[in-house]
Formats: C-alpha cells, structure tokens, sequence
C-alpha cells in the first residue's frame, strides 16, 4: 500500500511515518519545507521519500498526488496555533490551510478513487455540558477560527468522499514538536510554582499510539467519523500537570485556577472536550493505551 502523509514536520505525522515504515508499507511525506524539517532522531521517516507541497495551491496539489497516486492519504497538514488564528491578519491564512487545503485534497482523492484520513479537534464542537461528544453528533458550535476553519475541512472531506476516516482528536503531545508537557517542563525549570487551568475537561492524545490507530483504519473499510484519544479517564489540565511533574520527578507546586482565573485566551477553549469513542471498539479498533502510560514512555523518548 502506497499512503500519502501531508504534514510530516509535525507531531503526528512524523509517527505516522514510522509506523507505515514498521508494517512494510510505502510512505511518501510532504509539507511546505523545502526538505523534511522534523527531528533528526534517526527514526525512518527522517530517510523517507519526501515532497514539498503547499495544500493550499490546488494545481500543485492535483500534480503531485495525481502523479504518486496513493492508496492513502493521511492528512495531518494543519493550521494549529490556536490563538494566533484569531488575528486578523491570519484568518485568511487559517482559512486557506485548514479549509480550502482540506478541500483540494479532497478533490484529488475522489478523482484517484483513493481514501483519506483527515484529522480533526475536539475544536468543532462548543465545549457545553459534562456528555462526552457523539463522533456522529452534528451539533458543531466552534467558538474560535481554529476551530471553524477544522469544521470546515471536515465538510470538505465528508461532502467529497465516501471513503473517508474524520477523526477528531484532543490535547496532543509526541516527541516531534512543541506541546503541553514539554512546556510544563521547560516552565519547571525557571519557576517553583504554577497555575494550571482546572475546568477544561479532555484526555490527552499520544501521537505514537493514535498513529498505529490510523494505519489501522487505512487497512479497513469502516470509514465514518471517529473519537480518538487515549483511555485512562477524564481529566482536566491541571490533573494532567500534576501527573506530569510526579512521573517526571519534578517537585513543584501546581495551584488549580478556573478559565475565568488564569485570563482570557485571544480564542476560547472549549470546557468540555470529552470524547465518546466506544464507536472504536463498535468497529473492532483496538483502544489507545491509557494517558498515564502514554505519559511515562513518552517522558522516556525525551531529553528532559
């Protein structure tokens, strides 16, 4: 199986690479860099084939992937800076990535006859209420441009294609970018104490175990939409700071404070970002590793 993966250069897509490597399968990674700008930590995808590609040229998008005519197409490829997409002077931009680039995507794979993943956020829905999120629940409320712009690749894809994967997923980390703990680490170092967020309720996503979910989904035929996240329970920022720095071996002081506490953010988080994934094991997928094991290997794959 010959699988594309559009945005290699960050958390997800680097694992994604690895594990297509690990079962035999042809990966070709693509992302706007010239070369492959991810970490060199010697892993396969460092040594992969690579193209560079901007999703948001359609004529580029319809060339390259015509030309490799994958299987597959896991698109990771995504505008994440949350806050930043509230600025004026990036909407378009967001807008451009997370919605048009989705759809050029789309467009191809439907010519090519070919699946596509498309990974999506917690972000879509409004944050309201303590029940975890339905995959098939269609009550989209997103309250920031990150979030819209995600809806809107999400239409994109569903209104495309039949054979598509949409998962939504929340709270990432991998060792391949900049994340929640790493932060709370590089912050342990010049203060003794913090104050961590406490009514955001979600479960944290560990790119190495989410990535064997996805190629697992590609070797299937039970396409729709998904919930993925790690087992383990809900939690919120602060409980997950807290595990943080006891696994971790950091003494520090965490002090929970409320939303409305901590200062507002230029986009709002959602307050309920639970996510229903029973549909996994309805579909026969196996479920994540719990968030606390995730946590203490991942703690172990980086120089801390």
């Amino acid at each position: 199986m010959k699988v594309l993966v559009t945005g290699v250069g960050g958390q997800l897509g680097h694992d994604v690479m690895n594990e297509l490597h690990k079962r035999g399968y042809e990966g070709i990674g693509s992302d706007l860099a010239e070369k492959y700008s991810g970490i060199d930590d010697g892993s396969a995808v460092c040594s992969m084939p690579y193209i560079q590609l901007d999703i948001t040229d359609y004529v580029a998008v319809e060339t390259k992937i015509t030309e490799l005519n994958p299987d597959a197409v896991i698109h990771c490829a995504a505008w994440t800076a949350v806050d930043l997409a509230e600025d004026e002077d990036k909407k378009e931009l967001v807008y451009a990535v997370n919605a048009k680039g989705t759809q050029n995507i789309a467009n191809v794979c439907k010519k090519l006859n070919c699946k596509m993943t498309y990974i999506s956020t917690d972000y879509v829905f409004n944050g309201k209420g303590e029940i975890p999120w339905d995959p098939d629940c269609k009550d989209y409320e997103p309250l920031s441009v990150y979030g819209k712009t995600k809806l809107e690749g999400e239409l994109a894809v569903a209104d495309t294609l039949d054979k598509y994967f949409i998962v939504r997923i929340a709270w990432v980390f991998g060792k391949n970018g900049n994340n929640f703990i790493k932060t709370m680490l590089n912050l342990s170092k010049k203060y003794d104490s913090l104050k961590v967020v406490c009514d955001q309720i979600g479960t944290p996503t560990y790119t190495l175990d989410l990535s064997k979910l996805l190629v697992d989904m590609i070797e299937t035929e039970k396409y729709g939409y998904y919930h993925a996240t790690n087992e383990g329970g809900y939690i919120s920022w602060y409980d997950f700071a807290c595990e943080i720095f006891r696994q971790a071996g950091v003494n520090m002081n965490v002090a929970p404070v409320t939303t409305a506490e901590y200062g507002i953010s230029k986009a709002a988080r959602p307050f309920n970002s639970r996510l229903d994934k029973s549909k996994l094991t309805e579909q026969g997928f196996e479920l994540l590793p719990t968030w606390q094991d995730a946590l203490s290997r991942y703690l172990k794959e980086i120089d801390f």
